[in-house]
């Protein structure tokens, strides 16, 4: 016979949460935060600034840029 399996909602998880004291309820803040932290650092990839070198290239194609930072700096008076 195959039992059907239930999903349980975000509700339900803090009913439960409620009805536990409160040193299981720390206990459970720190699973939870280790289980986190474990996942994170699995999923945390390291990039380099230079990675953007280049990209607004385009844009800035045939302007000087002393140019453009002088009327910057004139509209800001």
């Amino acid at each position: 016979m195959a039992t059907k399996k239930s999903t349980l909602r975000f509700e339900d998880y803090i009913k439960g949460i409620e009805r536990l004291r409160p040193d299981e309820q720390l206990n459970l803040i720190q699973i939870i935060s280790a289980r986190l932290k474990t996942n994170l650092r699995r999923g945390k990839v390291k990039h380099s600034l230079m990675e953007l070198e280049g990209l607004g290239a385009p844009i800035w194609k045939g302007i000087d840029a002393q140019q453009y930072v002088n009327k910057e700096r004139k509209s800001w008076d």
